[in-house]
């Protein structure tokens, strides 16, 4: 009985420390926070033309929503995905709105990321 008594009180104990680590690793992943992700300022946008917004930067992925002429649309930076070629242009750089879907730079007013400047 007593052989019994210890190993719980050891098995206690290790139980213990093991959450008090695991808490503490929680807690410090909770706080972390990437520098670039506190760097990116939204810019406003506007569209020239109907189009689509999609889940993805390809005309490959799912269409989330679609957009008309003179939509404003918050976006966060711009990447290269897939090429398209619509409307006389034809180049590879889509817009991640703040959302989190993305838009061909195509249908945007401006230059090629609808004057978005931070890259993704």
């Amino acid at each position: 009985m007593l052989n019994t008594f210890k190993r719980a009180l050891v098995l206690t104990a290790a139980g213990a420390a093991l959450t008090g680590a695991l808490g503490a690793t929680a807690a410090a992943a909770e706080t972390t926070v990437p520098a670039k992700s506190m760097s990116i300022r939204a810019k406003a946008v506007t569209t020239w033309v109907q189009g689509n917004v999609r889940r993805g930067p390809s005309t490959d992925y799912h269409i989330a929503y679609k957009v008309k002429a003179n939509q404003k649309f918050q976006a966060v930076c711009w990447l290269t995905g897939g090429w398209v070629d619509a409307n006389n242009i034809r180049h590879n750089k889509w817009v991640r709105l703040a959302d989190g879907n993305y838009i061909w730079g195509g249908l945007l007013r401006g230059n090629q990321t609808g004057g978005v400047s931070t890259k993704c």
